[in-house]
């Protein structure tokens, strides 16, 4: 176990610690007729796999393809949901996961700022018996930085074009703008207006929403 927590990136250490604090979190607030068993090699072998988590390519795909079959859930407080949130997404602040909105058969995907705080609202929802539960991967930064925002790459290949161009549409659909790489110091994006999208839909090539995984750090 030590050798292989060794092997993880700082970010990926601080996912298992959000487990491990989401565990805490469980047994601590579970009464004794609710008790529930953690399997922690069975959560942090799902962690490994990827099993946990949607990409944020993912999630883009099957909004646009106006797919009704899982709830987008942003953990933030309602403030911070106000101001802007995924399109789809409902408000269900951290704290009140487990105050009966969400049904244990549902298929949920948690969202944050960034990772930690969904994954430890993950672990919770596991534990406690939520089979289909998962996060965004790197939950509101990764949203603007690949759906919002992606970059231009710098001489690309005709297929790094064809993939930046789609994911352009895609921006554009959203309320988002396609941009060329920052410059050190450049003020960043701002959101776009909190309203549905106004855009005809792209065209996404078969699988967009279930392509391979891409090896990134974090949780």
């Amino acid at each position: 176990m030590t050798r292989w927590l060794s092997k993880l990136t700082l970010n990926q250490k601080l996912g298992v610690l959000a487990l491990a604090l989401g565990a805490v979190a469980v047994f601590a607030r579970v009464s004794p007729g609710q008790t529930v068993t953690l399997n922690a090699k069975e959560l942090l072998t799902s962690v490994q796999r990827q099993e946990d988590h949607v990409l944020p390519s993912e999630l883009a795909a099957w909004i646009i393809e106006g797919r009704a079959d899982y709830r987008l859930v942003d953990i933030r407080d309602p403030k911070a949901y106000a101001e802007y949130h995924i399109p789809t997404a409902e408000s269900v602040p951290l704290a009140t996961l487990l105050d009966g909105s969400l049904g244990r058969t549902d298929k949920i995907v948690l969202y944050g700022d960034g990772g930690i705080h969904a994954a430890q609202g993950w672990t919770v929802l596991k534990g406690r018996g939520y089979t289909h539960a998962y996060t965004l991967f790197e939950g509101l930064d990764a949203w603007k930085e690949e759906v919002l925002f992606p970059v231009m790459p710098q001489n690309p290949s005709p297929e790094e074009q064809a993939r930046f161009e789609r994911a352009a549409q895609v921006a554009k659909f959203f309320g988002g703008q396609p941009r060329a790489a920052a410059a050190p110091g450049a003020a960043p994006m701002p959101l776009p207006a909190q309203a549905a999208p106004t855009v005809a839909a792209p065209t996404l090539p078969a699988g967009a929403g279930g392509g391979p995984r891409r090896k990134r750090e974090g949780c």
